[in-house]
């Protein structure tokens, strides 16, 4: 006998085996096995109820802490190429410095309750909600913090391509755009009631943002809208009258995606003809195409002015650009699978290959020196800009294509000393056209979002 066991141990075995033969119909071996043990084990009718499943508990149990004994191996290689990618400077701040935070696997919450997968994610910019929009037709809201769903809102008839909170300081809406060709305005504070429906677009309407008014201090007021479509236009709305106040054309094919400067001056958007136009939105004109892509373009984004130090070098400017200036450089991804920054003026300054196919969906770290990006191959990516652009972390985000990102939106430090706070529990205090400080005055959230095919959502918060 094996000295693996103590004699109690074989005992126990000898015991769960027998109950095991007995319960599975098998009496012959079962006889033989108490035969063989002799007096060494005494089993009663009592005692075989008691040892009944008792094997088959055990072996599930090892198979479940085999899987676990996997999963943590790949934590440790992952946590180690980590470890071999980090510089001293983000290894002794990455605890306390938001603006050095990164997502790690596993997530925080995994949001599951669409039936088809998700195109789109939005954070709202004071609460802790979570809109997100579906294949199935749905918008599902989640408290993001608790992991719960609160509500599901059935307004398209058709798929949900993006989704966006913003509008008028002091009432918060949700815009939603579908391949049902309209746009859809929700009030959150009136339990998402579909207040405005906005018809126009002469196809699916891929995108949808609100545009900033220009206020540092509070980036997410503004009554305009932009949305970009199949029918290759991009429309700006009024979203207090409905009425659409601009139509750009210039690109040739499908519009797949439209960013608003965070001053709201510009506009950046990219598509099925792979040339991505910078727009100035007062005079409706192009300013500035960028050439390069080698496939349909599926995202963009503005680099935010914390940014401008870390592109600057790679742009070959002696010092970056005033952070005055909110459109300096841009981010385009691509099915070409890479990811190429550009200054405004349509130059490439630097190609991210990494991904191994469409790249989906980009957002800046609000700190400045990392961009991150999804993609059909099921994982997220943490470029470095202060290390050359840098690949620093992969996740497997997702068990299937990746489709959005968004980072939650910062949290404003208010200085009025009265508290006062206008509807929807937005704050009342003077914007930051009056305070030249208030850009200093946000705090990073160290939370983000991504969305799937494989129909979840992912949280990934500290």
């Amino acid at each position: 006998m094996s000295q693996l066991l103590t004699a109690r141990q074989a005992e126990e075995l000898h015991k769960a085996m027998i109950a095991y033969l007995s319960a599975a119909n098998l009496p012959q071996t079962c006889a033989a096995l108490r035969e063989e043990l002799g007096d060494s084990v005494s089993v009663e009718d009592a005692t075989l109820k008691k040892y009944e499943g008792l094997l088959e508990k055990k072996w599930t149990s090892v198979v479940r802490l085999q899987k676990k004994i996997m999963d943590l191996e790949t934590r440790i290689a992952s946590l180690q190429t980590e470890l071999d990618t980090a510089t001293p400077t983000s290894l002794s701040r990455r605890n306390q410095d938001p603006a050095s935070w990164l997502p790690r696997a596993p997530a925080r919450h995994n949001l599951e309750s669409h039936r088809s997968g998700v195109n789109c994610v939005a954070f709202h910019p004071i609460f802790s909600s979570l809109a997100s929009g579906s294949e199935d037709s749905t918008i599902k809201i989640w408290d993001w913090e608790l992991g719960e769903l609160e509500r599901t809102i059935k307004g398209h008839t058709r798929a949900v391509l993006d989704v966006d909170y913003g509008g008028p300081r002091g009432g918060t809406l949700l815009a939603s755009c579908s391949s049902d060709l309209t746009i859809k305005l929700f009030d959150p504070a009136d339990e998402y009631k579909n207040i405005r429906t906005l018809p126009g677009h002469d196809h699916s309407v891929s995108a949808v943002r609100f545009i900033p008014s220009g206020a540092a201090g509070s980036p997410m007021s503004g009554n305009l809208l932009v949305s970009a479509s199949r029918d290759m236009t991009l429309r700006i709305w009024d979203v207090t009258t409905g009425y659409c106040v601009k139509t750009l054309q210039g690109h040739s094919a499908w519009v797949r995606d439209v960013a608003p400067s965070p001053d709201g001056r510009f506009l950046f958007s990219a598509g099925e003809d792979q040339v991505p136009r910078l727009w100035d939105i007062s005079s409706g004109e192009s300013k500035a195409t960028f050439l390069g892509h080698e496939h349909v373009i599926e995202c963009v984004a503005f680099a935010p002015t914390t940014s401008y130090p870390y592109l600057a070098p790679l742009a070959g400017l002696k010092k970056p650009p005033p952070s005055s200036s909110s459109a300096e450089f841009v981010a385009t991804g691509s099915r070409d699978k890479t990811i190429r920054l550009w200054d405004a003026r349509g130059n490439l300054i630097k190609t991210l290959v990494g991904h191994d196919n469409w790249v989906r969906a980009l957002v800046f770290h609000p700190g400045g020196k990392y961009l991150l990006s999804v993609a059909d191959d099921k994982t997220l990516r943490c470029w470095d800009l202060t290390q050359e652009c840098k690949c620093i972390r992969t996740i497997m985000a997702h068990d299937h294509f990746v489709s959005s990102i968004r980072w939650a939106p910062p949290l404003i430090k208010e200085t009025n000393t009265n508290g006062a706070t206008g509807a929807n529990g937005d704050p009342t205090s003077s914007t930051a056209k009056d305070d030249p400080n208030a850009a200093s005055k946000m705090s990073i959230r160290c939370v983000l979002a991504t969305g799937s095919v494989d129909m979840k959502v992912r949280v990934f918060a500290l």
